[in-house]
């Protein structure tokens, strides 16, 4: 027996990194901490900015209004905790490891992924020193620009998707593929490439160049149907594998977060059959869509105001505040599913470079096509009772042609139709594209002069923990850490 040796650790050597995977792919759908960065940033903040929601609880559900909160820093902290740190974990227990080939290009892949979200919320963060401190004991990362963060996702993921091999491994911890492993590679194949697209687009007003570049390479790899999607399929019973989303808004109090009228008037407006399955008036528990009303964005309950006081509008339902739309018991059941990455999102994206640049050999309209009927079909991941059949698909679609003159804001509008549930991406694509157009709303005190945010500021910590490279980030801002600051790829 060896001395000064603790028989319960294990090495690195015998620990079983697919672990890790399993690790990093449930927490990039939430912490698994509540009152986490689900409640505090993206349905506090993000759905309210997109307006797919909106409150009158100013303290809880603030994004409606822009006003200035700790939430929009909440997800930075929790991301370079429950995300960062594993994942890079991750990548250095498999590098250069035959055994795990498949495992770290697909490490390399959730890597990009974790950090691309992270700088599309805050812009100049923390990337090729983080999560380090164990390995390098770097514990004041550099803030790196998003220009050269954007330019390594871009190399790491293709570098990765062509890197993985249908004759080596087949990790065991992928909760995306791994239940038909007869697949699996070739799935993430087409998921390393729609995620190239999907980072490649986001360079559209910034770079447009090496958007095309990249577009062209995937063009014709991309995800095929909703088999491909992405999906993490929740269990009740655990918090670390309950739905985040229905944990955090029911644990909360959730009937102060409505549908936005924004979202339930477009759904409405177009007939939308996704409306019954996507909401519902808890009150009388009532899902028909004529049913359905939203809460206009920018109100409080009460007051002095009657401008800012929703009970004196004329709409105001007949049972009050109750009266209103709120997310379904569909899709905030505590197994429902998150889809992380969707051959939907993938055929908008490609409709949009197809009009934009005519990349590719099918035509913007059958992009367009191929999008909307995913979009709808899709919810099927909710169980019986979001299952959409194709002829109702088809007859939306059919209600709604593509039209070339106002492409861009027929794809693009659709894409925010079609992402409700995830607020981060609605958000980022309606920075790229200005699709739809949203009238901002003017709460008094905000923080944004009335603009949308473009935006989410740093952890008011960081000046304390890492305050010289914080503050060379900050210098690099126009006008500073604010919600209004914009990023790299978000050029005016």
């Amino acid at each position: 027996m060896k001395t000064n040796t603790d028989p319960t650790t294990i090495s690195a050597d015998e620990y079983d990194p697919n672990l890790l995977l399993t690790t990093v792919q449930l927490n990039y759908t939430g912490s698994p901490e509540f009152q986490g960065e689900n409640w505090e940033t993206e349905w506090g903040n993000i759905g309210g900015f997109i307006q797919h929601t909106a409150s009158t609880n100013t303290s809880y559900y603030p994004g409606d209004k822009y006003l200035k909160n700790g939430g929009t820093a909440y997800y930075f902290d929790q991301a370079y905790t429950t995300q960062v740190q594993p994942v890079v974990e991750l990548y250095q227990l498999t590098l250069n490891k035959t055994a795990y080939q498949n495992l770290h290009q697909i490490a390399r892949i959730m890597k990009a992924m974790v950090f691309e979200r992270i700088t599309d919320l805050y812009g100049d963060v923390p990337y090729s020193q983080a999560g380090l401190g164990y390995y390098e004991r770097i514990y004041t990362p550099v803030y790196d620009e998003q220009e050269a963060i954007y330019e390594d996702l871009l190399k790491e993921v293709s570098e990765a998707t062509d890197s993985l091999d249908d004759d080596a491994d087949l990790p065991s911890g992928d909760i995306f593929y791994a239940v038909d492993p007869s697949t699996q590679i070739e799935k993430w194949k087409k998921f390393g490439y729609t995620l190239q697209l999907r980072m490649a687009m986001r360079l559209t007003k910034v770079d447009p160049a090496t958007a095309q570049e990249y577009v062209e390479k995937v063009d014709g790899k991309t995800m095929e149907s909703n088999d491909d999607n992405a999906i993490v399929q929740h269990e009740d019973g655990s918090d670390l594998t309950i739905n985040r989303d229905s944990w955090e808004i029911h644990g909360q109090d959730s009937a102060d977060l409505k549908l936005c009228s924004t979202y339930i008037d477009y759904l409405k407006d177009n007939d939308d059959p996704r409306l019954s399955v996507i909401a519902w008036i808890f009150a009388t528990e009532d899902s028909d869509p004529a049913s359905q009303q939203g809460l206009p964005p920018g109100y409080r309950y009460g007051g002095t105001v009657d401008s800012l006081n929703i009970t004196k509008r004329a709409d105001y339902p007949s049972l009050g505040m109750q009266g209103y739309s709120r997310l379904s018991e569909i899709i905030l059941d505590p197994n429902a599913p998150n889809l992380i990455l969707t051959y939907a999102e993938s055929e908008f994206l490609l409709a949009d470079a197809k009009k934009r640049w005519g990349i590719g050999d099918e035509t913007a309209e059958q992009h367009y096509n191929n999008g909307v009927k995913a979009a709808i079909t899709q919810l099927s991941a909710y169980g019986d009772d979001g299952v959409i059949s194709d002829a109702d698909a088809q007859t939306y679609l059919t209600n709604h042609p593509y039209k070339d003159a106002d492409g861009l804001e027929q794809i693009n509008t659709q894409f925010w139709a079609s992402t409700i549930m995830n607020e981060y991406e609605a958000w980022c694509n309606w920075r790229r594209t200005g699709y739809p157009a949203l009238t901002p709303t003017d709460y008094p005190g905000n923080a944004t002069s009335g603009t949308i945010p473009r935006r989410l500021t740093y952890p008011s910590d960081q000046k304390v923990s890492n305050d010289d490279n914080y503050e060379e980030a900050v210098a690099r801002l126009s006008g500073g850490d604010k919600m209004t600051s914009r990023m790299w790829w978000d050029v005016e």
